[in-house]
């Protein structure tokens, strides 16, 4: 830190950012949000996490970083569940990188926190996942200490009186998670703003096949106007962000809502930007993780052939490419942001680890899709849902080489392939490298003049 006139202090980060601490801009920002929300003097703005994965807890540590100062003016919590055991082996890994770094040290010796690390280290104690998040600790993300966070493991006196919930689970709790905070906001008279950071999606197959996505999942289970729901995605490796490393992201949803996020979220080092286009993103969110997994398998398989892994992205790419236009009137708006964070998950991921660590045998599908140490591999449940969603015969679109109308998954091998191992698990993970070298397989680029040269769009599939 280095100082400067009046007592205000400033971070330099490693990529030679200066951000400070105390600052007007960062007061004003959150005057700016108060005023919004409609806040009296000495009444805080209240922004919790609900979900204390590796995201979701670098999400409120970078809130808790930049504005936790101003404790007149916000107050930053984050909800877990409690009760979660820290292994032996994840407490002695623990202690190691706590003694690597001086400043993790010395601020647990000042907060007489020190000595309960030793315990754990040498198996007198056993630590939980709540009370290490409290000194910085992420279960999910041991490697990178964050700041210390104020923790809540009662749901209900997390969120009961929050204004912004930032919504930090894996799609899959989302909605059971919501379904109970709904319970303990029906008194309140004023409405919650919900930022979803969950990049997942189910199916619903009937009346009419459709997507749904997390911010729907909310929307439906508590009540809350969708215009008091966002999604926030991108190119992000949480690990990365909150060591600074330079980043962006998109906060998708009502404009009355979305500027004014924007400016409150972004940091030196973390460039946020608004658009309006809620659902698709959110979606998009979700579609790049099923792709990723078979890159992993790819990797693993090849020994890291960079032939083999720009051979799969090509057919990848495109079959996104194809998907997009099934899903989005203006696909061609959504090329950048879905390429760049294809691009970042297929290189340093957990969708990609998991595919190579399944392809390696060093994981089996009988351990389902939660590691420990990772969190939830998001992308399984989205191939699911992707294929039973594109197998629908209502979907059909016409096929000019085979001269006939045929579901939409049939221009997909990949996402078929993927199922076959995933969720049917009627194949090894070595067919995803057999589909690539299928000699009946079309050139990339023929999809993609399918899905440009015919109308495809279903608005349905977004509920629209």
């Amino acid at each position: 830190m280095v100082g400067s006139e009046e007592g205000v202090m400033s971070h330099v980060y490693p990529n030679g950012l200066i951000q400070s601490t105390n600052g007007s801009s960062v007061e004003e920002k959150v005057d700016e949000l108060r005023r919004i929300f409609g806040k009296a003097d000495g009444d805080p703005l209240r922004i919790v996490g609900v979900g204390a994965g590796a995201w979701g807890s670098v999400f409120v540590a970078m809130l808790q970083d930049a504005y936790g100062n101003l404790r007149e003016k916000v107050q930053i919590r984050i909800w877990r569940r409690a009760g979660r055991d820290v292994d032996k082996a994840t407490a002695e890994h623990l202690f190691e990188v706590i003694n690597s770094r001086e400043d993790v040290l010395r601020r647990l010796i000042r907060r007489c926190a020190y000595l309960k690390y030793v315990e754990a280290r040498l198996g007198d104690r056993t630590l939980h996942a709540d009370e290490i998040l409290k000194d910085g600790f992420c279960s999910n993300m041991i490697d990178t200490p964050l700041c210390p966070l104020k923790v809540v493991t009662n749901l209900q006196e997390a969120v009961w009186d929050a204004d912004i919930v930032i919504n930090g689970l894996p799609s899959t709790e989302t909605r059971d998670v919501f379904q109970e905070i709904s319970r303990y906001w029906k008194e309140r008279i004023t409405v919650p703003v919900i930022i979803s950071l969950a990049k997942g999606i189910e199916a619903e197959l009937g009346p009419e096949p459709r997507i749904v996505t997390p911010t729907q999942m909310i929307n439906k289970a508590t009540g809350v106007p969708i215009e008091n729901i966002l999604y926030l995605g991108g190119p992000n490796i949480a690990s990365e962000i909150y060591n600074r490393e330079y980043a962006n992201a998109r906060i998708c949803g009502a404009e009355k809502w979305r500027k004014a996020l924007a400016r409150f979220l972004r940091q030196p080092h973390f460039i946020v930007w608004d658009n309006g286009d809620l659902v698709t993103h959110e979606v998009m969110g979700g579609l790049k993780n099923v792709y990723a997994i078979g890159a992993g398998m790819v990797a693993a398989l090849t020994n890291e052939s960079a032939t083999s892994k720009s051979v799969y992205f090509a057919h990848c790419t495109s079959e996104m490419i194809f998907i997009t236009h099934l899903l989005a009137e203006g696909p061609e708006k959504l090329a950048g942001p879905l390429l760049a964070d294809t691009y970042v998950t297929l290189l340093k991921g957990r969708n990609a680890w998991y595919g190579q660590k399944l392809a390696k045998g060093e994981i089996n599908l009988e351990m389902g899709d939660s590691i420990k140490g990772k969190g939830m591999i998001q992308g399984v449940s989205a191939v699911k849902a992707f294929y039973e969603l594109l197998s629908q015969s209502s979907l059909n679109i016409f096929h000019p080489d085979e001269n006939k109308h045929v579901a939409p998954v049939e221009l997909c091998p990949l996402l078929k392939t993927l199922y076959k191992i995933l969720i049917m698990r009627e194949v090894s993970s070595e067919a995803i490298l057999q589909a690539l070298r299928d000699e009946t397989m079309n050139d990339p680029r023929d999809r993609i003049e399918i899905a440009q040269s015919h109308a495809i769009y279903r608005p349905s599939l977004l509920g629209q």
